[in-house]
C-alpha cells in the first residue's frame, strides 16, 4: 500500500465517513416525517458534517479515471421532492452570498430541499465510492469531496443551516408576535 492512500485510514477520515453515511440515511429515510423532527436532526448533523469535512487531512489524487457515480437524476428529484414537501412553505430562503447578488438588485430565492440534494448528490457519491473498499478509488473519492467542500457544497452547507435555523427559531418569533404584554407587565421590565 502507498503511503498516499494512507490518508484514507485516518481518525479524521473515518469520522467523516462515518458522519456522511449518517448524512445520506437521514436524508433517504425523512419521506414523511414531522418538520420539526427533520429540522432538529438537521441542525445536529450539519454542523458536525461540516466540522469533520474541514478536519480531513490533506490528500492527493493518485488516479486518472473518473469516479463512479452513484446518484442518478432520479433519484436527486425524488429525495428533493420529499425534502420539499417536509419543509413546505418553509422550503423558501433568501441567498445573500451569491456572486450575483453584487449586481442584482432583486434577492435570489433558493430552496433547502435543493441544496440538502445537492450536498446528498457528493456526499453519497463519495461514500458509494468509499464503500467499495478499493484504497486507489478511496483516496481519490476522498479528494474530490474534500476539493468539492470548499469550492461548492461547503458553502451551500452553511447557508442551508442559516436557513434551517431560521425555520426553527423564526416560528416561535412568529408566535410572539401574536402575544401582546399588558403595559402593567411592560412596565415591570424598565
Amino acid at each position: 500500500m502507498n503511503g498516499e492512500s494512507q490518508v484514507i485510514f485516518d481518525r479524521n477520515a473515518v469520522e467523516f465517513v462515518t458522519v456522511a453515511a449518517e448524512f445520506c440515511a437521514f436524508l433517504e429515510r425523512a419521506e414523511g416525517m414531522k418538520q420539526e423532527t427533520f429540522v432538529n436532526t438537521m441542525l445536529k448533523i450539519l454542523p458536525l458534517l461540516y466540522i469533520k469535512a474541514s478536519m480531513l487531512p490533506e490528500i492527493e489524487q493518485i488516479g486518472e479515471e473518473e469516479l463512479e457515480s452513484y446518484v442518478t437524476e432520479e433519484t436527486y428529484t425524488i429525495l428533493r421532492i420529499n425534502l420539499a414537501d417536509i419543509l413546505a412553505e418553509k422550503d423558501d430562503y433568501l441567498e445573500v452570498f451569491l456572486p450575483e447578488m453584487a449586481y442584482s438588485d432583486t434577492p435570489i430565492k433558493k430552496n433547502i430541499s435543493e441544496d440538502l440534494a445537492d450536498i446528498y448528490q457528493d456526499i453519497k457519491d463519495f461514500v458509494f465510492v468509499f464503500r467499495l473498499g478499493l484504497n486507489e478509488t478511496m483516496n481519490d473519492a476522498l479528494y474530490i469531496c474534500k476539493e468539492n467542500f470548499g469550492r461548492l457544497w461547503g458553502q451551500k452547507l452553511v447557508n442551508t443551516l442559516r436557513a434551517l435555523h431560521d425555520v426553527k427559531y423564526n416560528q416561535a418569533t412568529d408566535q410572539d408576535d401574536d402575544y401582546h404584554y399588558a403595559d402593567d407587565d411592560h412596565d415591570n421590565y424598565h
